[in-house]
């Protein structure tokens, strides 16, 4: 994480926060499902943690089941704060059936530390498929629809104070909003009553590397809605 993380700037982000609230809060858009309820009885509603994992490590609603080495459930605190959500697991994630084990995830864990937090204490980490599609390509909708019920549960049992949506298919699927990732940061979003921020995906910052620095800017403004929210 080698940018210039400067400090004050996140304190800064603090004050446009508290004199400027409304300006930063986007309303989803009617129609999608940013709820954290049931769905149409849906048994995976009603599951605790251990049948959740076990129902994910047998699912075979979508075509992804094929070809997949491991499920990746997610890993982290389950009483987290902050939840981060990708988009889904790479080649290294398949391998060992846990996310961000790369080199984004590598830069995920400097991402955090940036900003006082670790990866297993009051975070947690999931994505929005949990097997890998071939050859890295974005989730088809089929795949994402699959999965939902899984990850809503998640958000459901965790209860995070916060969510950070990592990247465009991230944000685009918890917020239902096809808009350019450019125009969703910097705004404060809800998933059902949780305010949710979107940031870059480490991977994508591994290729665009003077991104960083925005990604930065996301970080502090994060950390600053979260001790807003504290108050």
């Amino acid at each position: 994480w080698k940018i210039k993380t400067d400090p004050s700037h996140c304190e800064s982000v603090v004050k446009i926060i508290e004199t400027n609230p409304n300006e930063l809060i986007n309303t989803p858009l009617k129609g999608h499902a940013t709820s954290i309820g049931t769905s149409n009885n849906n048994p995976v509603d009603q599951m605790n943690w251990h049948q959740l994992k076990l129902a994910v490590s047998e699912c075979i609603d979508c075509p992804l089941h094929q070809t997949r080495k491991n499920t990746v459930f997610g890993v982290g605190d389950e009483k987290a704060d902050w939840l981060f959500v990708g988009e889904g697991p790479g080649a290294r994630e398949d391998e060992i059936g846990e996310p961000f084990v790369g080199q984004a995830g590598k830069l995920l864990g400097q991402m955090l530390a940036a900003i006082q937090l670790k990866r297993n204490d009051g975070v947690y980490i999931a994505n929005i498929v949990k097997c890998r599609p071939p050859n890295n390509r974005n989730p088809a909708s089929t795949e994402v629809n699959a999965c939902e019920p899984y990850l809503r549960r998640q958000i459901k049992l965790i209860a995070p104070k916060l969510i950070i949506a990592l990247g465009k298919v991230a944000a685009e699927n918890l917020l239902g909003r096809s808009d350019s990732l450019g125009s969703l940061r910097g705004k404060v979003h809800y998933y059902s009553d949780i305010p949710l921020v979107v940031t870059y995906h480490p991977a994508y910052l591994l290729r665009a590397l003077p991104e960083k620095a925005q990604a930065w800017k996301d970080l502090c403004f994060a950390k600053a809605l979260m001790q807003s929210l504290a108050k």
